[in-house]
């Protein structure tokens, strides 16, 4: 299926991109107007784009059905001011009912039960129940379009973090285990962050992995490592070599088992292999695969 973005009507660009390209993570977005009356809007089109300095991206696009802005970008304009509040699941659902189109002289806080938190360094208030607020300084509006759908991307410095102490680890640091943001995909559907979703992938920071190019043919050309598995494989900063004191009772038998039939042994190897390299274990898996070149 091969889609030209042109040639599509602008909500159907919508379903396709906003399924295809997600999960997105959500701004919650508390402003005021010049009389100081306070809106709180979700948006998903988010995300971080520098540390020195801090600054996050979000925008609120043109809306497709009537090519009107949304309240959030009037108040923008006239105070430049945003506290960001990160959606964790406890809260999605007062957050997506905070995203009902209400006249503008309606508070969302009142609507969705929020609890407004008064800032330290901006006018507009913060999400009490957010366990991740964020005060922000609009650096620029960056207007995308005129049309419906058209983006406005707001560049927001970051002055100030508030963090819930019940999300920390020891050292300070937030513990990705205990805060569960939520994220948007496509139509109705949302993700949650949690311990049964979560995975760790090492990542090369001082030392260069060796590569695909230079992993054994045997392996590259396997039909039983995944890319997944190769990409583990080929990530070591040298390739390995055999380690005499490695024992493993599972790879003597399967030694002894097939010592007559070369490809069913390196076929079980690999099987045993991929095994330990779906649990995280690539040093093992990388003596198991070793001692296949050393038979």
């Amino acid at each position: 299926m091969i889609i030209d973005i042109d040639k599509i009507s602008v909500a159907e660009r919508q379903n396709y991109l906003q399924h295809a390209i997600a999960p997105r993570p959500i701004c919650f977005a508390s402003t005021v107007d010049k009389n100081g009356n306070v809106n709180l809007s979700p948006f998903s089109f988010f995300n971080l784009f520098s540390t020195n300095p801090a600054v996050i991206v979000f925008s609120p696009s043109r809306r497709v059905r009537d090519n009107t802005i949304k309240h959030t970008l009037e108040n923008l304009r006239e105070v430049p001011e945003v506290a960001v509040n990160i959606v964790d699941y406890e809260m999605v659902q007062q957050t997506s009912l905070a995203s009902c189109d209400f006249p503008r002289d309606v508070n969302e806080f009142m609507k969705a039960g929020f609890t407004e938190q008064p800032s330290t360094l901006i006018k507009p208030p913060m999400v009490k129940e957010s366990k991740v607020k964020m005060e922000c300084r609009v650096m620029e509006i960056k207007v995308l379009g005129n049309e419906g759908g058209a983006g406005n991307l707001v560049l927001c410095e970051v002055l100030r973090m508030h963090i819930d102490e019940s999300i920390l680890d020891a050292k300070g640091y937030i513990d990705q285990t205990k805060l569960h943001q939520v994220a948007r995909l496509g139509g109705d559907w949302y993700s949650v962050v949690n311990e049964s979703n979560l995975f760790k992938v090492e990542k090369p920071n001082v030392k260069l992995g060796i590569g695909m190019d230079a992993l054994p043919v045997n392996l590259r050309t396997s039909r039983i490592l995944s890319g997944n598995n190769l990409g583990q494989l080929a990530n070591v900063h040298e390739l390995p070599v055999i380690d005499p004191s490695f024992e493993d009772s599972r790879l003597t038998n399967i030694f002894q088992y097939y010592a007559v039939n070369p490809e069913e042994m390196e076929k079980e190897i690999q099987l045993y292999a991929k095994e330990l390299l779906d649990k995280g274990d690539v040093r093992a898996a990388w003596q198991v695969l070793l001692a296949t070149n050393e038979s």
